[in-house]
């Protein structure tokens, strides 16, 4: 009995030898994984949160700009009334 604990003792080493091979090997891997994908994503032509957060303010600020011009163009062709239109319905007179 003697000789088959000694095996099931070498057996044990040999699978934590084993395991611990897996683990580094793993880490490995991972870490190469890591490596290479920090290197896509530097060589990508990406912004930053901080600069995306703040271009999305300037064309929020631009669009409420635009929809306060466009409000205004409109009442101011509705203030000129139909002296523009008359303007466009007769494309050949002169003033």
């Amino acid at each position: 009995m003697q000789t088959s604990n000694k095996f099931l003792d070498d057996l044990a080493k040999m699978a934590n030898g084993a395991a611990s091979a897996v683990t580094g090997v793993k880490g490995d891997i991972e870490g190469m994984a890591r490596r290479r994908l920090e290197k896509m994503l530097a060589e990508q032509s990406l912004v930053s949160r901080d600069e995306f957060d703040a271009v999305k303010a300037m064309a929020a600020k631009a669009r409420s700009e635009q929809e306060k011009l466009e409000k205004r163009v409109s009442e101011l062709e509705a203030m000129l009334g139909s002296g523009n239109k008359q303007n466009k319905a007769k494309p050949g007179t002169k003033k």
